[in-house]
């Protein structure tokens, strides 16, 4: 493997935590716009409104998708190794902490 090629899996691992916070975070909000705009809070599901149940699930989607990510990382003391699981563990971190306000509290 050419230093390119390793720099450049490097960045992406390190970067790919936070990166899916940016599409979850992205995916969340986008979500929450057009439920507003299309009256999703008074279509009610079972125990949920339609517009719960779908941020609900674009952000499990996202925990699912960074813990998945730490899984699959390998744990170690090398630079090359810890980096990527920091930049996991800071996309769980941010995606847990900065969209659960909007998940649990009342929308629009």
């Amino acid at each position: 493997m050419t230093w390119a090629d390793w720099s450049t899996r490097f960045l992406a691992l390190s970067l790919a935590g936070p990166m899916i916070w940016a599409i979850t975070f992205s995916a969340v909000y986008g979500l929450h716009g057009i439920g507003c705009a299309l009256a999703w809070p008074e279509v009610d599901l079972a125990f949920l409104s339609l517009h719960r149940l779908a941020m609900l699930a674009a952000w499990g989607v996202g925990l699912l998708a960074c813990g998945l990510l730490l899984a699959w990382l390998p744990a170690g003391a090398r630079m090359r190794v810890w980096l990527p699981r920091a930049g996991g563990w800071v996309g769980l971190g941010a995606t847990f902490f900065t969209l659960f306000p909007v998940i649990v509290t009342t929308s629009c």
